[in-house]
């Protein structure tokens, strides 16, 4: 089969890995006009980690990501209220869990499409229906026939929207924001460490990461951001009134903000469809079920659909809405539930009250006790899916 893949992130070259190792033709089209570099880390382990593990490239992801050694809580003084070692974590994983920037991990990817052609600067304008399979029409003008179309393209899907309709039928804005960047040369540096401070509904953090560089977090409720027009105009003017007064190196981290080149800024939310997939159209990862940020495994879940997609296609042969109504019942159940966990965490990062900020400390504490840690994290973190074996060799 000849597919067409709009997104060139994590689902995406991942599809496309899979589709060529089983013999098809994927072609990967990116809006972007080149690879996006930085952007934040995502912990990576369970069902993605295994499945980077079945493409081979481990070893590039262990050698540009991170072990993690502790997570500080600062006060508005910089004194620790809460923090714990990450240690009962990795025994509970078995040592399979990283930290990576998700762009890092997406160029690993794209490099193991080895033969599969990327366009970058071009993207998936215009979707046409047709017999033999449906005419996408690209950015660029040109117009081509696939067997399949393939939505990879995250939160804000272009194919989702020309397939299946316009993104507020399908999004639940979970009431928070993010912001995130890198910057050079910050002068307070706590390696391996994650160091937050947080007030009712407002977080601020950092990491520090290599070749002088930091990763700036930014996560608040919507109260604070709301209607302010610079949120789309000029997200830095809208994340300074956000975080305006905060104690610690608040100040600090919104002057060094100034001065990114790169700064992503975007409403938390998650995709929920009745159906992933239509004629000859289907979506995977974000596009199809974005669980957010706060589920801590987004990219793992994009990886997996992306694997069982390309699985269930190689095994129909040439039926394809065969294999993709099975695509959608393997994933639908596990995929909802991790979901559904994720609207928890967000008291976690932007406590909604005093009290909240209370109890989120307290199971800081908690976690931080070796026998309990271990057993919480082996529960929490544990995937109840077992990943299929395609034949696709």
């Amino acid at each position: 089969m000849k597919v067409a893949i709009n997104g060139v992130g994590i689902a995406g070259p991942t599809l496309a890995y899979w589709l060529r190792r089983a013999g098809h033709e994927p072609v990967l089209f990116e809006r972007a006009p080149a690879f996006r570099r930085g952007g934040y880390l995502i912990d990576f382990w369970g069902l993605g980690y295994d499945i980077a593990e079945r493409m081979g490239i481990l070893p590039t992801l262990r050698e540009r990501g991170y072990v993690m050694k502790r997570m500080r809580n600062v006060r508005h003084d910089g004194r620790e209220e809460a923090g714990m070692d990450f240690a009962p974590l990795y025994q509970a994983q078995q040592g399979r869990f990283i930290s990576i920037a998700r762009a890092d991990l997406a160029r690993a990817l794209v490099d193991a499409c080895v033969g599969v052609p990327v366009h970058f600067g071009v993207s998936i304008n215009g979707i046409a229906q047709h017999g033999d399979g449906p005419i996408v029409t690209l950015s660029d003008g040109r117009q081509e026939r696939f067997d399949l179309v393939v939505g990879a393209d995250g939160l804000h899907s272009q194919v989702r929207a020309l397939a299946f309709g316009p993104e507020p039928r399908f999004e639940r804005f979970l009431d928070c924001h993010v912001a995130a960047c890198r910057v050079s040369g910050y002068p307070h540096r706590d390696e391996l460490m994650f160091v937050s401070h947080t007030v009712r509904g407002r977080q601020a953090a950092r990491v520090s990461l290599r070749d002088g560089e930091t990763l700036v977090l930014f996560i608040c409720r919507d109260e604070f951001i709301g209607d302010d027009p610079g949120r789309h105009d000029d997200p830095r003017r809208a994340l300074r009134r956000a975080f305006g007064g905060m104690g610690w190196e608040v100040p600090e981290l919104l002057d060094a903000m100034e001065n990114s080149g790169d700064l992503y800024f975007d409403r938390v939310s998650q995709i929920r469809m009745p159906h992933w997939s239509s004629n000859r159209i289907a979506l995977v990862g974000d596009a199809a079920a974005c669980p957010s940020l706060l589920a801590g495994e987004g990219t793992g879940l994009g990886m997996l659909g992306a694997y069982v997609l390309a699985g269930e296609l190689h095994r129909a042969g040439s039926d394809i809405a065969r294999a993709l109504a099975a695509y959608e019942n393997s994933l639908r159940a596990f995929i909802s539930g991790k979901q559904k966990g994720a609207v928890y965490f967000r008291g976690f990062f932007a406590p909604q009250t005093a009290l909240g900020l209370v109890a989120r400390n307290l199971a800081v504490h908690l976690f931080a006790l070796p026998l309990f840690g271990r057993q919480f994290w082996a529960r929490s973190l544990r995937d109840r899916f077992t990943l299929p074996d395609y034949p696709m060799d």
